[in-house]
């Protein structure tokens, strides 16, 4: 016969379940088009030779715009 001393009551789950609506993906989508508009307004504004300094042309301000997270410099160069 044993006897079990000071037993351990489980308290909730520390990883929160993500509850994720239609509402919120397209809260993000908007808030992600809102971010390329201002990054092609600001583009846009620059002269061909401020574009030329950071690597661009004018032609692929649309590209850089929808694609932030790619340089097209390494495109440029892998072609």
């Amino acid at each position: 016969m044993s006897t079990i001393h000071g037993t351990t009551e489980l308290g909730p789950a520390t990883a929160r379940r993500q509850v994720y609506s239609p509402l919120e993906a397209y809260w993000n989508a908007f808030q992600d088009w809102r971010k390329r508009q201002r990054l092609l307004t600001k583009l846009c504004d620059l002269s061909d030779r401020e574009l030329m300094d950071i690597g661009i042309t004018r032609g692929e301000i649309d590209y850089v715009a929808s694609n932030r997270g790619i340089d097209p410099r390494g495109i440029r160069s892998a072609g």
